[in-house]
């Protein structure tokens, strides 16, 4: 036998079931974020590698970004996150844009990174952002749509919770242990791979980072530190804010949360995995400089990012992904014989102009094998026009499930089925 030639090593496939799957995720995003007054958009699947080189740390461009020279001899890359995108796009039309503006996305991302569970290097991504507002309602909104989608999925607070920090909270404590303003983008970094080094490692990071032993020692207990929220009056605020909008149960204070990319300025939060093996399924904060950044005037922002992989992995592990079924509402209209193959056609015609769902067999088969196909395909209904049903202008309706069938009027088919689906 020939070889079959293989996928590109971390891409994905989506067979009917997944793609199904793929679309329910994307129709609950799509009720939460609607719900909150967003608005659906999306950027270029390709920028230029500069959009990207001084805002989102080196780690994202030299090894996780699919770069390449196109026939112009520009670097380009195939988008590894949007925030950027979107920060361009709303500093081209910046004046004809109504702020605060709301937007959210679905859609493919790429990450050159080492395939492994929850992580490939094509992924999907869902993107929502307030941008224009500097308030601490702004910031509790998009943790509240976090918490109000993990609700919506019936993930509970128990099983995936939502973190929050404050970049300049942890400024002002980083300055207290004397660490000089110029390195804080260097500790922020180290206190990004807490959670990714055994204790040890970690500390010997930071000394190689230029931290005295004192310092590591003090910076491990600030990290560690639950009630260090209570000294910004903002965190503060946040958690009155999604106290009183009924989601505080999935959100906790942790210092550890300082996220990994450079542009942001103030409150950050990531979802995790509360029993989970150290994976976090979505990221967020406040940036301010951004748009300006890009070519605009200075505007602020609030966005979070959360890839399909990593979360549709949780969703298995908790059972929360439901059984799909394409053809549960669907209809088989069997060939009879060649004879019957027009009126089959016709009939099949006349019910989806009646808003039903109808497959048809393409060629004619023993119908037992037609009974069979539509069993498989979870088809409840099956419908046999046969030389006396045409003749007598009858149609007979086969319930698989219930092993029942009945022959009714051609002109009834439409209501009859309509009010045996409702019923099933």
């Amino acid at each position: 036998m020939k070889n079959k030639i293989q996928s590109v090593r971390g891409t994905r496939e989506f067979y009917p079931q997944q793609m199904l799957t793929r679309r329910w995720l994307y129709k609950h995003m799509e009720e939460v974020s609607t719900s909150f007054g967003y608005e659906e958009y999306d950027g270029p699947f390709i920028e230029k590698i500069d959009l990207y080189a001084a805002k989102t740390g080196e780690e994202l461009v030299k090894e996780q970004s699919f770069v390449f020279t196109d026939r112009g001899g520009e670097l380009v890359t195939l988008r590894p996150e949007l925030t950027l995108s979107l920060a361009r796009m709303v500093a081209a039309r910046q004046n004809e844009l109504v702020f605060p503006l709301r937007w959210w996305s679905f859609g493919p991302f790429w990450r050159y990174e080492k395939p492994q569970k929850g992580r490939t290097r094509e992924f999907f991504q869902w993107n929502i952002d307030l941008i224009g507002s500097d308030s601490a309602e702004a910031d509790a909104e998009l943790v509240a749509i976090c918490a109000c989608f993990l609700k919506k999925m019936d993930i509970t607070p128990e099983q995936i919770a939502i973190k929050v920090n404050h970049r300049k909270l942890m400024e002002e404590q980083l300055v207290k242990i004397n660490i000089q303003k110029e390195y804080l983008k260097a500790v922020f970094h180290v206190i990004d791979r807490y959670d990714k080094l055994p204790t040890d490692s970690w500390k010997a990071l930071c000394q190689e980072r230029g931290l005295a032993t004192e310092q590591v020692d003090q910076l491990w207990r600030l990290i560690n530190n639950h009630e260090l929220w209570k000294e910004s009056p903002y965190l503060t605020s946040v958690f009155e804010i999604l106290k009183v909008m009924g989601v505080s149960a999935y959100v906790k204070y942790d210092a550890r949360i300082i996220r990994g990319l450079d542009y942001y300025t103030g409150m950050v939060f990531e979802a995790w995995d509360v029993g989970g093996d150290g994976r976090a399924v979505l990221g967020g904060g406040h940036y301010d400089n951004l748009v300006a950044d890009v070519g605009g005037s200075p505007l602020p922002g609030v966005g979070f990012a959360m890839g399909d992989v990593m979360f549709t992995v949780l969703l298995e592990k908790y059972g929360k992904i439901p059984k799909i079924n394409q053809f549960e509402n669907a209809l088989l209209v069997t060939v009879f014989n060649q004879d019957t193959t027009l009126a089959s056609a016709d009939m099949a015609a006349r019910l989806r102009d009646e808003d039903l769902k109808v497959v048809t067999f393409p060629s004619v088969e023993k119908l037992q094998k037609q009974f069979k196909y539509a069993d498989r395909m979870g088809i409840r209904f099956v419908l046999v026009l046969g030389p006396d049903e045409i003749k007598d202008r009858l149609v007979t309706i086969k319930d698989l499930k219930h092993h029942t069938q009945v022959s009714i009027p051609q002109k009834d088919a439409a209501s009859t089925i309509k009010r045996l689906l409702a019923a099933q």
